[in-house]
């Protein structure tokens, strides 16, 4: 018999407990966001009922598309699209496109010169070299520029 009061008592205890707590307040809606750094502008507009005509930039193994209004190129079976400032992926040629950081561009991709881009990156278009992203080197057109170390 003092084990039924023993219990009745806890429980008593526990009932009394929670009704002087104050109940939790429940929302309506949670939302948590995580944002690093800015997204990617939205991928270009290429959609196409046909390949569009390529052509080998010379010297390399890329190849663009000049009668396109857009930055397009070919390379190791994969379409690469510089826009607003970022790159791009497709697997076919008319899309979808993905966004891709710089750092897994092919290296040929990243080297053509900013001559064969439609809409050159906005602080090269002055230029007519391969953009920054391309490194340096010592080509033909810089050897008397160049000072061997």
């Amino acid at each position: 018999m003092k084990h039924v009061f023993l219990f009745a008592g806890v429980v008593g205890a526990v009932a009394s407990s929670l009704a002087v707590m104050p109940m939790p307040v429940r929302a309506d809606s949670v939302s948590i966001g995580v944002n690093i750094g800015s997204p990617p502008p939205p991928p270009p507009a290429i959609v196409y009922a046909a390949p569009p005509q390529l052509v080998a930039v010379p010297g390399s193994p890329v190849y663009y598309a000049p009668s396109l209004s857009v930055n397009y190129f070919a390379y190791g079976g994969r379409y690469y699209s510089h826009h607003n400032g970022a790159w791009f992926l497709a697997m076919t040629y008319n899309g979808p496109w993905g966004h891709v950081a710089v750092q897994s561009v092919p290296q040929p991709v990243l080297a053509v010169p900013v001559a064969y881009y439609k809409v050159p990156p906005g602080h090269m278009k002055k230029g007519g070299g391969p953009p920054p992203w391309a490194g340096h080197g010592k080509g033909p057109k810089h050897k008397n520029k160049w000072k061997d170390d």
